[in-house]
């Protein structure tokens, strides 16, 4: 019946195939779920009415099969009672009886394979189904995670970033001579600590001195 004909790349398949030709994977594997179900509620209900036509076919050769029967019993009584004539109508009834008999055996097979394949494809299509939600989450992680490093990628790439880098350096260049400026005030002036570290050093030299004249004197 053709019932997965619009499926069919789906169904037939390897949803990494679908996966890698998709422009949006994390769109294509939602839609691929959506058709998936879609297709299963589609199934049931037609499995729903195969299964009802199954049954409604047995019921028939049941009851052709019990016409079958009767036939045969009324053409032993005809026969009984020497009426060959209605023996031989009842005879004929029998035969339309049993080839109808045939007739909707033959459809039932039918009925039967189709169901059969039917559940296989269902089956199938569960496995896909499957597949697809275990790994859609996954799907959509990857997808997102490389589209964020991507966009960090393009940004470090971008001249922007650059620029950005070369005004730091023009700042760090002017700040190096401002703070040389500064420092060129100071030169030539001493701080209080350095006249008390010189008064210090003055001191120490005097005493030296002094230690030196003593020891020429007592010679």
């Amino acid at each position: 019946m053709g019932i997965f004909s619009r499926f069919a790349d789906i169904v037939n398949s390897n949803i990494n195939a679908i996966l890698d030709k998709a422009e949006d994977p994390e769109k294509m594997v939602r839609l691929i779920i959506q058709e998936m179900e879609d297709t299963l509620v589609e199934v049931r209900s037609t499995s729903a009415k195969t299964l009802a036509e199954k049954k409604e076919l047995v019921r028939r050769v049941d009851t052709l099969k019990a016409q079958v029967s009767q036939w045969q019993e009324k053409a032993e009584l005809a026969l009984s009672k020497d009426r060959d004539d209605l023996a031989r109508a009842a005879l004929l009834e029998k035969q339309k009886s049993a080839d109808a008999v045939a007739a909707v055996e033959d459809e039932l097979t039918h009925v039967e394979s189709h169901i059969e394949k039917l559940q296989q494809e269902v089956s199938t299509l569960q496995d896909k189904l499957a597949d697809a939600k275990a790994r859609q989450k996954a799907i959509i992680l990857r997808q997102r995670s490389a589209e964020s490093r991507l966009e960090v990628k393009k940004a470090l790439d971008s001249s922007k970033v650059e620029d950005a880098l070369n005004r730091f350096e023009r700042y760090e260049t002017k700040i190096d001579g401002l703070e040389s400026q500064v420092e060129s005030y100071d030169l030539g002036k001493k701080s209080l600590s350095d006249e008390i570290a010189d008064l210090q050093q003055n001191e120490k030299i005097d005493d030296e001195l002094a230690a030196l004249k003593k020891k020429l004197a007592d010679k």
